[in-house]
């Protein structure tokens, strides 16, 4: 027992390093110009550290769900606690990694989207898939929306990379760049919600299944999705449907 939770120490020490290191340079290719040296540079540490902290949080999740110890005996709705830290913790490290993978795999194939639809990639998608949908249900089960919130947020989000992904007809060709954006986004959000709940249950344990608090990722993200989308949107203009204005 004792071994068992020495390991999982170690395991939170670990997430909350690398974790650090993807929460404070996601910010990075955000405040960068796109393209640029710097951008790649922040995006490469933000990429690592939430791989590593995706990673940590399935570990530190299989360990809450199938531990030798209850972990947090003071919280005694161990139901809605195995949702949370067990099952959805699990998720939300499966579709941390998923998020980085299809983010930087659209800038690696950029110029073949069909390399997307191999198996290397298309199982990761449907490890996401199923994982929040099991996610999902335990969440509908025990009667917490946030669960079935970010479930439906990430099985919508594959859903919207296989569109690009699948679809026949070739789109213009800097699409991949919002597919890019959009995951490395939903990186953030997953990568956020599992940190945040590592805080919560040490220090604000009242506030530990508190819906309003674990959603505050999501409505940031999601927020700066649509502006960053509305934005890049007004800058295209005419260009953007393939109509260059004419000079004066």
């Amino acid at each position: 027992m004792l071994a068992g939770m020495a390991l999982f120490e170690a395991l939170v020490v670990a997430h909350v390093a690398t974790g650090a290191v993807g929460l404070t340079a996601f910010w990075g290719p955000i405040a960068t110009k796109k393209g640029a040296a710097r951008h790649r540079k922040w995006g490469r540490a933000a990429c690592y550290g939430f791989l590593g902290a995706g990673t940590l949080a399935i570990c530190m999740a299989l360990l809450s769900l199938y531990g030798p110890e209850a972990r947090h005996p003071e919280i005694e709705d161990r139901t809605l606690f195995e949702g949370l830290f067990g099952w959805m913790m699990l998720y939300l490290g499966i579709l941390t990694i998923g998020f980085v993978d299809y983010g930087l795999a659209v800038v690696k194939h950029s110029r073949d989207r069909r390399m997307l639809r191999s198996p290397r990639y298309q199982t990761v998608i449907a490890a996401v898939v199923v994982s929040g949908a099991w996610c999902g249900y335990f969440g509908w089960q025990v009667g917490h929306p946030l669960m079935v919130l970010v479930a439906f947020i990430g099985i919508l989000s594959m859903g919207i990379q296989q569109l690009y992904i699948w679809r026949t007809v070739d789109p213009p060709r800097q699409t991949y760049v919002g597919e890019h954006f959009r995951a490395l986004i939903g990186m953030g959000i997953s990568a956020y919600t599992a940190f945040l709940s590592v805080g919560l249950i040490r220090y604000v344990p009242e506030h530990v299944f508190n819906p309003a608090v674990w959603a505050g990722p999501s409505v940031i993200g999601v927020s700066l999705i649509i502006w960053f989308t509305l934005k890049g949107k007004k800058a295209a203009g005419p260009c953007a449907s393939g109509v260059r204005p004419h000079p004066q």
